[in-house]
């Protein structure tokens, strides 16, 4: 929903809200927030609120001692599970400099640029994401352990699927927070769940993602279970992936989608990195059905990219990022990747082509990969690049 400064400070006042959470994230995309009670709001969003900025991950180089949080209204939602008495609201945050200024190397803010440029061009992308995540039990002493929550496999359902409630729980909690699931299922590895998201705008999509990460593992907690989105958490069971549904149309309404899928594998392996930005990513690759070739086909089974075509429409989905990655980034990169393949109208290559490369086999590889890609270096800043392709 759309929210005003006024909206906000009235609800805020109508309906007991106690403490103010501004959220943010750090270069790898895991959120942030200080807290504020609700005399401070109007100052936030005027002023912005101060934070240590060289103790955030990525933002060590910055020139400043301090950044500051305005938060922005449109993201107001009340965390539910906290007390109806006194209740805990949230909103995310853009960064901002002393002087007033957005903080380039924020990446929320580089999506933004993403945004912009896109429609300069009359391009309007929107992305849908399919997200997995397995839950663990946790040890007499509240400890996480690698023993899954039930024995189930693809779709099955109770007895032999225990997450039901749990997944039922989360979904319903992100419903109130105003996010749009649209399925949910059991996944093919023990205690392993996929819910899935209808197509977003790009910012509402990174926001989105951001907040589901941490409902998931919110809930998880209060069944005293752990939720673990990682690549890999069970040798020898299928990994957990992050698959993202792009949508793209152009100022006359026209499906652009394939030159944008074009645009994307053309720059894939330089990306890679921060759709996959760790070790345990490379290890997912190549593992089970997740892709480790650039290549893509309409026959959804290992390709990268899969297209489909139904009822007139067209449908591309991105199978190799994982949920360790920033959704911002992941999704600026995106669309800077589509933009050059719709400019062009560039022709996707062979159906999985016999001679296609390979996806990069090892972290070390991806981040050299980025670290000497002119079009990485002309979206990523200077110092979340050095964060990304570091040793």
């Amino acid at each position: 929903m759309d929210y005003t400064v006024d909206e906000v400070m009235s609800f805020i006042e109508e309906e007991d809200v106690k403490f103010i959470r501004l959220a943010f994230r750090d270069a790898f995309g895991v959120q942030k927030n200080i807290s504020i009670m609700p005399g401070e709001v109007k100052k936030a969003f005027v002023n912005g609120a101060p934070i240590n900025a060289r103790v955030i991950a990525g933002f060590e180089d910055c020139p400043y001692a301090s950044l500051y949080l305005k938060p922005d209204p449109d993201t107001m939602a009340i965390l539910p599970w906290r007390p109806d008495s006194g209740k805990v609201l949230r909103m995310f945050c853009d960064v901002y400099t002393p002087e007033g200024e957005i903080y380039q190397a924020d990446t929320r803010a580089i999506l933004k640029r993403a945004i912009r440029a896109a429609q300069d061009k009359g391009i309007e992308f929107r992305f849908g994401a399919e997200t997995e995540f397995y839950l663990f039990l946790k040890d007499n002493e509240g400890n996480p352990t690698r023993i899954p929550y039930d024995q189930a496999g693809y779709m099955d359902i109770a007895p032999l699927d225990k997450c039901e409630n749990v997944r039922r729980e989360i979904t319903l909690t992100i419903e109130k927070m105003g996010l749009t699931p649209e399925r949910s299922h059991h996944e093919r590895g023990p205690g392993q769940n996929e819910i899935d998201f209808h197509y977003a705008k790009p910012l509402k999509a990174a926001d989105q993602m951001t907040t589901f990460k941490m409902t998931v593992s919110t809930v998880a907690d209060r069944y005293g279970l752990v939720a673990d989105f990682s690549p890999m958490p069970l040798p020898e069971k299928p990994g957990n992936g992050y698959h993202l549904n792009l949508y793209a149309v152009d100022a006359e309404g026209n499906d652009v989608v394939r030159y944008a899928a074009a645009g994307i594998l053309e720059q894939i392996r330089d990306i890679t990195i921060f759709l996959n930005p760790t070790d345990a990513s490379y290890a997912r690759l190549g593992n089970s059905s997740a892709p480790d070739r650039v290549n893509w086909s309409g026959a959804g089974e290992s390709e990268l990219v899969y297209v489909e075509e139904y009822q007139g429409k067209t449908r591309v989905e991105l199978r190799s990022p994982d949920a360790s990655g920033n959704p911002y980034l992941v999704y600026a990169l995106l669309i800077y990747a589509g933009l050059s393949g719709i400019e062009r109208r560039l022709t996707l290559p062979e159906e999985m082509a016999e001679d296609a490369s390979f996806l990069p086999a090892s972290r070390k590889e991806a981040g050299k990969l980025a670290g000497r890609s002119a079009f990485v270096k002309g979206i990523v800043p200077e110092g979340i690049l050095r964060k990304y392709t570091a040793k």
